[in-house]
């Protein structure tokens, strides 16, 4: 593996989950292979598990870790080429990635869609130009589009809680205060494709995702129908999609909102987010805090699926 950016740079997907799952159960076994190479976290954005999680992995791994806060104690970067550099923004990417490239051996890299431009987020301007420029391998910790090492981790996280070969996985929005990106629904439904789960995606009308990402998934716009016999609920808001709605809050309809009700409609369905989590506007108190709640072992497999991804870039370098 050279780069991780989405499902397709998994060869085997089954595979995959068992290699993290060896992964999980003797974390240190390859404490060795990262020795006196260095793994470098850029942020462009917030974070916690993402941060936490990728870095305890390359640790796990022996490697050194830096992290890079670009908004809080660096330079700001311009990501455009062709501008008069006369605003805020005293370094060009172009310089500053082969600088950070030469400080380390692998590259994370973490930045939101922006909602200027849809065709500039799908592009992943940002995350491409540290690939073609760092001549190092890259990680994606979420981009404009995917967020792959959450959507492993999810993966991992249904493979061991699952009750039957295909259970009924469905992802519904809920509603947010806020502007969110489609990069989580994005990913998660890239992977769920990619097995033989019934996969269904629920939301109001005007909220469909690219259809790239909708793939095989079915549609179902009543949120109670697409509960009924599920096996996992999977809550994650995102904003419009299509046309001059890109990256537009469309509704706040709290009757999205998942709770008891909605979850009595499931087969005992577990309940998954990719957190952090609006309480009481994604999913209530009592259904977050209740025993089908999986949500923080999900989180704690943010770790297992970065370090079997880091592991595999590691394992295909050079000695």
């Amino acid at each position: 593996m050279r780069n991780f950016v989405s499902i397709y740079d998994i060869d085997n997907l089954q595979q995959a989950v068992k290699e993290a799952l060896e992964v999980k159960k003797t974390p240190f076994a390859w404490d060795t292979l990262g020795k006196n190479k260095t793994m470098l976290l850029v942020f462009f954005d917030s974070s916690l598990r993402t941060r936490l999680s990728t870095q305890k992995a390359a640790m796990n791994l022996g490697m050194n870790t830096m992290v890079l806060d670009v908004n809080q104690g660096a330079w700001k970067l311009e990501t455009e080429r062709g501008v008069i550099m006369d605003g805020d923004k005293s370094e060009h990417i172009l310089e500053a990635i082969p600088v950070m490239a030469s400080y380390c051996d692998i590259i994370g890299v973490r930045s939101f869609a922006r909602f200027d431009n849809r065709e500039a987020d799908y592009n992943e301007v940002v995350l491409n130009q540290f690939i073609k420029y760092s001549g190092k391998p890259v990680v994606s910790m979420e981009a404009a589009t995917r967020h792959p090492l959450q959507s492993f981790a999810d993966l991992i996280t249904i493979e061991e809680h699952k009750k039957t070969a295909k259970p009924k996985v469905v992802l519904t929005w809920a509603p947010h205060p806020r502007v969110l990106p489609q990069a989580v629904p994005n990913s998660f439904a890239e992977w769920m494709n990619a097995t033989a789960y019934d996969f269904v995606i629920t939301h109001p009308e005007g909220y469909e995702l690219a259809p790239e990402f909708v793939g095989k998934a079915k549609v179902e716009y009543n949120q109670r129908k697409a509960f009924e016999g599920a096996d996992f609920i999977y809550a994650k808001n995102w904003s419009a999609y299509f046309g001059d709605s890109y990256g537009k809050i469309l509704s706040k309809d709290r009757s999205w909102t998942v709770d008891a009700e909605k979850m009595a409609l499931t087969n005992n369905a577990y309940f998954m987010h990719c957190l952090p989590v609006r309480r009481n506007m994604i999913v209530t108190d009592e259904v977050i805090e209740g025993p089908q709640s999986i949500v923080i072992k999900e989180a704690a497999n943010r770790e297992v699926s970065a370090q079997t991804v880091i592991k595999r870039i590691l394992e295909s370098q050079p000695a």
